[in-house]
């Protein structure tokens, strides 16, 4: 298998919490927190790891809170890479109402990054496998601009490597600008500020994902379409995966795992159909507990196993 690497320029170490009620000024009193690791391609990584695929899982840390998380990633048996800096990691909180059902996600911003301290991501880049997929997943923290990201891209393509980016905003575009990357997973808003319309039905979107195909931004688009599954592109086929319906106890992971999963797909030689799919799949059963949990094999085995189905039989 291809190896894989994942960038995280903001991760954090994740507490999720339930309290019965949610109101002001009084004590909530909350459950033991369950402390878990966090970040776009961190969690990118363990999704691959649970799936049963190896990554390793490059990204800063600081103070007690980078340790903490990194024995997490350890403990899990996650590759881990980090880099050592002056700020703290950042530590974010997810709070399960039980009396509605509801999720509140506090998120904090990402520990700031010097100039110097970024530039050690970028040495690390010429020791990588060539022809070796990076994923670069997840929010920039403050210290660090599109123009930055932009040079690490570029410095990772010079050293051969095929870029996985699932990012949003002016990161996302940024790094679409340089084109020539292997994958991209925006969902259906997000492509449609990348084209700059709107995107009100599937042949749009269909439309929207063949054209940054075309311009030689990207050679796959995996757009995320909610309840709606995904549709998948590249320059010869299109393709939508719609999910089976499942009750679903929080969305949070579901991003990431879908994309740990068609990364691992990717790195396996899978085609196009079939990295949808387990894309899906992933994502699906990362929905299916309450919490921060990622996906589990099992359950993205199940539903894999759904979506391969000759359903016209």
């Amino acid at each position: 298998m291809i190896p894989i690497t994942t960038l995280t320029l903001a991760p954090s170490l994740d507490s999720a919490t339930t309290t019965d009620r949610l109101y002001a000024e009084g004590k909530l009193r909350c459950t033991a927190p369950l402390f878990e690791p966090g970040g776009g391609g961190i969690n990118v990584a363990r999704a691959i790891v649970h799936l049963g695929g190896d990554a390793t899982a490059l990204f800063p840390i600081g103070g007690p809170t980078g340790r903490h998380l990194t024995e997490l990633l350890r403990a899990e048996g996650i590759t881990t890479d980090a880099i050592e800096t002056k700020d703290w990691t950042r530590q974010n909180l997810h709070v399960h109402v039980e009396s509605t059902g509801e999720q509140y996600r506090f998120v904090m911003p990402g520990a700031h990054l010097t100039g110097e301290e970024f530039a050690l991501f970028e040495q690390r880049l010429p020791g990588l496998p060539k022809n070796s997929l990076f994923v670069i997943s997840g929010s920039l923290p403050p210290g660090i601009s599109v123009e930055n990201l932009q040079h690490l891209l570029q410095e990772a393509q010079r050293c051969g490597l095929r870029c996985v980016v699932d990012s949003s905003g002016p990161a996302l575009k940024a790094c679409l600008d340089i084109g020539n990357l292997a994958l991209v997973k925006p969902n259906q808003k997000e492509l449609a500020e990348l084209v700059k319309r709107n995107l009100d039905d599937p042949d749009a979107v269909r439309q929207a994902a063949l054209e940054i195909i075309a311009q030689g931004k990207t050679e796959r688009v995996v757009v995320s379409l909610g309840p709606q599954g995904a549709l998948a592109a590249d320059k010869d086929r299109v393709f939508q995966v719609v999910p089976p319906p499942v009750k679903k106890m929080s969305t949070v992971g579901a991003g990431d795992s879908m994309v740990g999963a068609m990364t691992l797909k990717l790195a396996e030689g899978a085609d196009l159909l079939d990295m949808a799919r387990y894309g899906v799949a992933a994502g699906s059963a990362a929905t299916l507990h309450k919490g921060t949990r990622l996906c589990a094999l099992e359950d993205t085995r199940r539903i894999y196993d759904y979506l391969c189905q000759d359903l016209t039989a």
